[in-house]
């Protein structure tokens, strides 16, 4: 049985309002944490990442997932909720959003995930990274491709160009969903964020300021100070957005705090 530490922070960096949403749900058993970044101009980003997180979280609670192919099918339908939100003629016309989700079941001890666009999934143990989700982005189809050294995959001209979100048409949505189950054990720390924070934090200040860390309160916070650091010079640079999920054994009884 696992014990769950939940904390999240969002900041709109250097913009005028915030385009992030987060959220997460848990029954006695089960957590499901959601993150996601709109876009499509003002009024329309800020809607549909509420409404991506909203959408999800409800279908989850009515339904939990026990597998990373019905979260799939969970996200599938809130991309078609994105498009039905839409309204001609208003800056909700051509929102989107991307969006990752991470399912713990702290009963059995373990996770699935789904996401789509450039929000990311890690997952650390013993402080450094186990795993991280691959974006769905025109510069990590280069990285993949060879052409591109994954350390310039932060700092690229086009880093922000997606290859999917939510809101594109159903056959052309691209989703990826974790591979079977994975055990999670004691100590192990999930992230969600948003690209306006991994941008500017890079995988070994991530894991640096975990090990220095005693909570996830307090990593959170070294992480948002990070992005201070690296963003001061650009006046308007991104919305951020981060969920951390601490796992540590329950002697007794598992749950959410």
């Amino acid at each position: 049985m696992l014990a769950l530490q939940v904390e999240w922070l969002s900041n709109r960096g250097g913009r005028n309002y915030n385009e992030d949403a987060c959220g997460h749900w848990h029954s006695a058993t089960q957590l499901c944490a959601v993150l996601a970044d709109g876009a499509g101009g003002h009024g329309g980003g800020d809607i549909a990442s509420r409404l991506t997180v909203r959408e999800l979280v409800s279908l989850f609670a009515q339904q939990p997932t026990t597998n990373s192919e019905e979260l799939a099918l969970r996200l599938r339908a809130v991309n078609e909720a994105v498009i039905h939100a839409r309204e001609p003629g208003t800056a909700q016309q051509d929102m989107h959003s991307t969006v990752v989700c991470l399912v713990v079941d702290f009963a059995d001890g373990h996770a699935h995930w789904a996401h789509v666009g450039d929000s990311r999934m890690y997952w650390f143990r013993g402080g450094r990274l186990l795993q991280r989700t691959r974006d769905h982005s025109v510069v990590q189809s280069l990285v993949d491709a060879g052409m591109l050294a994954p350390e310039l995959l932060s700092s690229h001209p086009q880093r922000s160009e997606l290859r999917s979100a939510l809101g594109v048409a159903p056959d052309e949505l691209e989703l990826d969903a974790a591979d079977g189950t994975h055990a999670v054990q004691p100590g192990d720390v999930f992230l969600l964020c948003t690209d306006g924070l991994w941008e500017y934090v890079s995988d070994a200040a991530m894991e640096a300021t975990l090990l220095e860390s005693g909570s996830a309160r307090a990593w959170l916070d070294a992480l948002a100070d990070e992005v201070g650091r690296a963003a001061s010079r650009k006046a308007h640079h991104d919305n951020f957005t981060a969920l951390a999920v601490w796992a540590d054994a329950a002697p007794d009884a598992g749950g959410v705090s």
